[in-house]
């Protein structure tokens, strides 16, 4: 007779720490490594996100919450499956992710967390089929620059590489200590190399921590780190 009710407390309790956690996260706001969704309306508009996290420092979608923090439920067996198509299917290579289904104040809200993937970058493909990279800047969705792609390409095989700078990369340097930060165009425009070998030569910079991308709101730009 005493079990029953210590078990009703303890579920009680359990889902009383459940509610504060998700309001705890709720009050941290959209931010670099968390979004909030509405809902789930279209597998590929989530694949995006599931991109930009993975491609980054991964991160988490709470579904169900809307922009402002309020707190309007989902049905989360919809989601899921909506959450599953989007990392499955829509996104290449897949997206490792998990779930968790909270109910706070009478209502249904889906925790997804997601991993930095090993291998970059993970393309999300749009309505018309082609295949995109984003990146996660402060609580927004970026389609990665050429050099983001270059970097991810140049890690792939960094194995024995050895580090040297040649007058290339001095030159670029220079500029970048010359002005406070430069757009691509800017960089090949100045260096007067073709804009294959900018990329290249930013990434390299990017990867040793040298260089750092910038996003002023429309393009990304580039400076001393």
């Amino acid at each position: 007779m005493l079990i029953r009710p210590f078990l009703l407390t303890f579920a009680s309790m359990k889902r009383q720490e459940s509610s504060e956690y998700i309001h705890y996260l709720i009050a941290q706001g959209e931010h670099q490594q968390q979004d909030f969704k509405f809902e789930i309306s279209d597998a590929r508009k989530i694949a995006k996100s599931l991109s930009a996290f993975a491609n980054t420092d991964g991160g988490r979608l709470l579904i169900g919450v809307k922009d402002n923090g309020k707190i309007a439920g989902v049905a989360c067996e919809e989601e899921q499956y909506m959450i599953q198509a989007a990392a499955e299917q829509y996104c290449k290579p897949g997206v490792a992710y998990s779930m968790q289904a909270y109910c706070v104040n009478g209502k249904n809200i889906l925790l997804v967390e997601i991993a930095p993937n090993e291998k970059k970058p993970v393309y999300a493909q749009d309505e018309n089929g082609k295949f995109w990279a984003y990146v996660r800047v402060a609580d927004e969705n970026i389609l990665a620059s050429p050099v983001h792609l270059q970097m991810w390409r140049q890690t792939e095989s960094i194995a024995g590489e050895l580090v040297a700078f040649t007058e290339r990369e001095q030159h670029l340097l220079q500029l970048l200590q010359q002005y406070d930060t430069l757009s691509l165009n800017a960089c090949c425009r100045k260096i007067d190399l073709p804009r294959k070998a900018v990329e290249q030569l930013l990434a390299k910079l990017i990867r040793y921590e040298i260089v750092e991308p910038v996003f002023d709101g429309q393009k990304f730009h580039f400076r001393l780190k």
